[in-house]
């Protein structure tokens, strides 16, 4: 059986998934979406939370977890946090320990695509996709 390829998704793009705002999402990410199986790093998880938090979802991170597995498959990456940060401690082009992490766990799982409408990941990450 062929494996599939994996992408993962950063939380802007899960964050549109959620509000079904697919339109906003470019049609190269689109196709990526539709063709591969996706993850989500768990930093990912934490941002959604911590935006729920503050009042900028009006739903909790496992409640869209749980929504987009549903809907589209979407799964938490269970690679050891350990594996994660050593791949983060390469990173320096950015500040920011979400995005370091985010785009960590896509390095440390053989370089995977990740999507994503930020620039300065896509301006970094080589396998950035939008």
């Amino acid at each position: 059986m062929e494996e599939r390829v994996i992408s993962y998704l950063d939380t802007n793009i899960v964050f549109r998934l959620a509000a079904g705002e697919i339109g906003q999402i470019s049609d190269r990410a689109r196709q990526q979406i539709e063709a591969t199986d996706l993850l989500i790093s768990p930093a990912v998880l934490l941002e959604l939370e911590m935006l729920y938090e503050i009042g900028r979802l009006a739903i909790a991170a496992g409640e869209i977890l749980a929504d987009l597995s549903q809907k589209i498959g979407l799964k938490v990456c269970q690679l050891p946090m350990s594996a994660i940060v050593a791949s983060a401690l390469k990173i320096k082009w950015t500040r920011g320990p979400g995005d370091r992490l985010i785009v960590a766990n896509a390095i440390a799982n053989n370089e995977a695509p990740l999507i994503s409408s930020d620039r300065i990941i896509r301006n970094n990450y080589a396998n950035a996709i939008w």
